[in-house]
């Protein structure tokens, strides 16, 4: 509707022009006129004071004697403007709209089941009217959930109640109130009330102890000893940033004029390394087919592919139906013409088996025995830097999407007007690729990065990076409690603000030049610590996804007390992050390094996915 809005107000353009225009020529040659014989009278010096006063009053009541054709103008402009800012014409599409969106949604909204703990009772009021009466609207449907505005639209002209528009008007307050978490969904995997998502809170109390030491918090249980470490560790990370500074040992930051600062990072020196030409076979090519049985005769990785019905007693297909599937959807191809272009595959067999074989389960079951095969192996560790630290990163990259996607959505920097989606891929420092997930392309990475780091036990990351999108103080609170480190590549870094426990007197005192810009609050963080625990320990027990979690937090039209008690507590890591980004160019070279191989690895996928 808003779009066809600002499509009708685009193609209405002339005649607003039009219109415009002959106001201004009518204004300009009537109000003219009378200026003209105004201007006439004053100068004429034969004419007295008394006398000219007559004649102006005389040419102004002469104009005003009628109304004239230029005050009609101004009024006929006047309301269509009114109009147009108003919003009539908004409603009136949309009431034209709504039989189309009721066939949509009106079964839907009157058969769901919603949470009664409903934030906004007059919202609750109206789905209850609609529930109880199967759907049928009348004019004593309660109407306070709307605005002003929208309720005086809901009497048309002729005094009728125009149940149509109603009807579109609550569909979207429904569909608002849902997206925001201020309306639940009792049988939902998205829209539950948030504390269905973490541990029972029941159970949280009575089992407390049990559920700290499965999850690996036992260290956390104290919050002022929790927060007085963390003080600690900033007091020592303020200190060696400006005594590495002061004594010039840290020739890469430079502090501008206006206070900011600025690092740069050294490239890497090149280092010559033996070829690995000597590990591939001497054939220059090798076919895909040859390289998956290769894989499969070591790894027996086609196992996992089982079929989605237990019972199922049928002998299993053919491993070679298996590899055609892997190879259509794996280069973009799809079975169907797969099957049609290949010899002795056929294409209804290929078809049955990607349908009852290829589910997301099987598909990352298959991947992680390849991933724990590779990772016994020494071959890969000669990319590690340090032997007991497991550097690891992931990155989003951009597909269009040309059909119907629940997970499709538009993203104009990237793809346009068109629609599409986002592939999260995650990597290690060894170039093993243990998980990817696809989103919406209006999403932020984020909020995915954990889901990825808690995803097997194989591969255990130490040090985890991402870009920008795959930033946020929150996740920095999350990751630093289950245990890894977070280093992003943050765009904007000496804009981001400090943090400390101390007052920013203290540091000047101590003659520092890189000094904090805020106090952390630690009273929100001690409030809610039990909470920031429980949250914490659902993710690592692996009973709801941090996805689920953090896109349920996010959704609420305030933020969540417990959001801003894990965003409060992550301003301490990402601060003690800052400042070894901005005193250790090794470490700002690992990062740059190790996002360089998501990066690379993205770019190769789109060998095979771009048209």
């Amino acid at each position: 509707v808003e779009k066809d809005q600002r499509e009708a107000y685009f193609n209405e353009r002339e005649q607003r022009n039009q219109s415009f225009s002959a106001l201004v020529n009518k204004l300009k040659r009537n109000v003219q006129d009378t200026l003209s014989t105004i201007r006439h009278i004053v100068s004429d010096n034969e004419l007295s004071d008394k006398q000219k006063i007559a004649l102006i009053d005389t040419a102004l009541n002469t104009a005003n004697a009628k109304p004239s054709q230029v005050e009609k103008q101004i009024d006929e402009f006047k309301q269509n403007a009114e109009k147009l800012q108003q919003g009539q014409d908004y409603f009136t599409l949309l009431e034209r709209r709504s039989i189309k969106l009721q066939h949509r949604v009106a079964d839907i909204v009157r058969q769901v089941q919603f949470a009664s703990n409903c934030s906004k009772p007059h919202l609750w009021d109206a789905i209850q009217y609609y529930q109880k009466n199967n759907g049928s609207i009348d004019k004593g449907a309660p109407v306070n959930f709307l605005t002003i505005e929208e309720r005086l639209e809901l009497t048309a002209s002729d005094g009728k109640f125009r149940i149509s528009l109603y009807k579109a008007l609550l569909f979207i307050k429904v569909a608002e109130a849902i997206k925001s978490g201020a309306l639940n969904l009792i049988h939902s995997e998205k829209y539950r009330p948030f504390d269905e998502y973490l541990i029972p809170k029941a159970d949280w109390i009575a089992r407390h102890a049990e559920y700290l030491q499965r999850a690996r918090l036992e260290g956390f249980t104290d919050c002022k000893i929790t927060l007085k470490k963390l003080e600690d560790e900033l007091s020592a990370g303020y200190k060696k940033v400006n005594d590495n500074f002061k004594s010039g040992k840290n020739p890469y930051l430079k502090i501008r004029a206006n206070g900011t600062y600025h690092v740069t990072t050294p490239k890497l020196d090149e280092v010559e390394c033996l070829p690995l030409g000597t590990f591939f076979p001497e054939q220059k090519y090798i076919s895909m087919l040859e390289m998956l049985s290769t894989v499969n005769y070591t790894t027996n990785f086609l196992d996992e592919f089982e079929h989605w019905q237990l019972k199922y007693k049928r002998a299993k297909p053919a491993k070679k139906i298996f590899l055609a599937g892997i190879i259509g959807y794996g280069c973009d191809i799809g079975h169907r013409k797969l099957a049609q272009i290949s010899k002795q595959i056929d294409e209804n067999e290929l078809n049955n088996t990607v349908n009852w074989y290829f589910s997301l389960q099987n598909i990352q079951n298959a991947n992680d025995r390849i991933i724990q095969f590779i990772d016994r192996m020494q071959l890969p560790n000669i990319y590690r830097r340090e032997s007991d630290i497991l550097h690891t990163s992931s990155d989003g990259q951009k597909f269009e999407v040309a059909v119907d996607s629940l997970n499709a959505n538009y993203s104009f920097k990237y793809l346009g007007k068109d629609k599409g989606v986002s592939v999260v891929t995650f990597i290690d420092m060894r170039e093993l690729m243990w998980y990817s997930t696809v989103i919406s392309s209006a999403e932020r990475e984020a909020a995915y990065v954990i889901d990825g780091l808690m995803h097997n036990d194989v591969i255990k990351s130490d040090v985890h990076s991402t870009d920008t999108h795959g930033y946020s103080e929150v996740v920095f609170g999350a990751t630093h409690l289950l245990g890894f480190q977070f280093a992003p590549r943050i765009r904007g870094l000496s804009r981001q603000k400090l943090c400390t426990f101390k007052s920013r007197k203290h540091y000047e005192e101590q003659g520092c030049v890189i000094l904090p810009d805020r106090c952390i609050r630690e009273s929100i963080i001690e409030d809610l610590w039990d909470e920031v625990l429980r949250f914490i320990a659902t993710i690592q027990l692996k009973l709801t996804t941090a996805s689920q979690l953090f896109r349920r937090l996010n959704s609420y039209s305030r933020q969540h007390p417990l959001y801003q008690a894990l965003k409060e507590f992550g301003k301490i890591p990402k601060t003690l992050f800052i400042l070894k980004y901005r005193d250790d160019h090794l470490f700002r070279q690992t990062i740059e390094k190790q996002l360089n191989k998501v990066e690379g690895s993205n770019k190769f996928s789109g060998y095979f996915f771009r048209p």
